[in-house]
């Protein structure tokens, strides 16, 4: 086994354990990967939690062929549904998401205690680079500000130098969510930099045009752009890349899959556009757009269900909330952030 950054990532996972789940002796950690994994962050996270007495348990499957509900007919539903019903905390590192399956659903919505982190495609330069080497308090400061500021929001403008020009209003009754990375309280959580809500039902209208990455098409080769009005995709435009995407959206045969889920800000200093999309949506400055399933925890009660989930990267992204800008192509410029955004080594 390669022994490349070694000491690195054993800290990154102390941090992940002690830090961020705050693990506590006897705690029954559910680690979950499939034969895509990096089995280097899976042993070393398992490493971590059994030197502070917790009690890790991996669960290693075969990979299935799609996402969320379209894993579904490959999974050992029963045995992996029943184990997280049982867990005090669960992190994902499976390379085909279980986020948002059956068995999220359940573990979810019948777990009360559960801490769900998902860290879906984590590998190990990615543990070192965003949980390794973070402030996460100082990311946590900047992220809540930026919060504050969006929850007084009742609308926002997005453009980006590729053709983005979307708007849409703000629901004050949407949960917006600040995934500080910290996963000591039950319920969801998402690694750090990323702040995301579902606007008001029926409000998005303009082009998105996706030009950094697309689940599941990984990175983008051109850009792809859609046409958007009243949360419906109602056209897509671009090369080879966006008819595939428009084939995948169709062969779901599930007319959600054609509705717009999410929006987010991407806030994380050392994020990079690698393919992955729980980096790429993190990349400083840049804006993500979620499509087809909704989770609770954006669209309370219950979400949205669709067939599966996509997320596309708008990268360089200007942000207007009402009539004041925050960053403009991917900087800070709003003068409540540049101090924070500074700690960071980000302005």
């Amino acid at each position: 086994m390669s022994k490349r950054y070694e000491f690195e990532l054993g800290k990154a996972a102390d941090v992940l354990v002690k830090e961020l789940f705050k693990l506590k002796p006897c705690e029954e950690l559910i680690i979950t990967a499939d034969t895509e994994t990096d089995m280097r962050v899976v042993e070393a996270t398992a490493r971590a939690a059994f030197t502070v007495d917790a009690k890790p348990l991996v669960i290693w499957h075969p990979s299935p062929l799609g996402i969320g509900k379209a894993a579904d007919p490959m999974l050992p539903l029963k045995s992996l549904t029943a184990a997280l019903k049982e867990a005090d905390a669960w992190v994902e590192y499976n390379a085909q998401w279980l986020l948002y399956s059956t068995p999220w659903d359940i573990a979810v919505k019948e777990n009360p205690k559960l801490r769900y982190l998902c860290l879906v495609e984590m590998d190990t330069n990615m543990m070192i680079r965003c949980i390794g080497r973070i402030n996460f308090p100082v990311l946590k400061a900047f992220q809540e500000k930026v919060v504050a500021m969006t929850r007084k929001a009742k609308t926002m403008r997005i453009t980006t130098p590729a053709g983005t020009d979307v708007n849409y209003k703000m629901d004050p009754n949407h949960p917006i969510t600040l995934e500080a990375g910290y996963a000591d309280t039950p319920g969801p959580h998402f690694l750090a930099g990323q702040i995301g809500w579902t606007p008001e039902i029926g409000s998005i209208n303009g082009i998105i045009v996706f030009d950094g990455s697309l689940v599941p098409l990984g990175l983008l080769k051109e850009p792809v752009k859609l046409h958007i009005k009243k949360d419906r995709i109602v056209k897509i435009e671009g090369g080879k890349e966006a008819v595939e995407f428009e084939a995948w959206l169709k062969g779901f045969n599930d007319p959600n899959m054609f509705l717009m889920a999410h929006a987010c800000y991407g806030f994380h200093p050392n994020a990079k556009l690698t393919g992955v999309c729980l980096e790429d949506e993190r990349v400083w400055g840049g804006t993500e757009w979620g499509i087809g399933n909704v989770g609770p925890m954006l669209l309370p009660p219950g979400g949205r269900p669709a067939a599966s989930h996509s997320d596309g990267i708008c990268l360089n992204s200007s942000v207007w909330l009402d009539d004041i800008q925050i960053t403009d192509k991917g900087k800070i410029i709003h003068l409540e952030l540049v101090k924070l955004a500074k700690k960071l080594g980000k302005a």
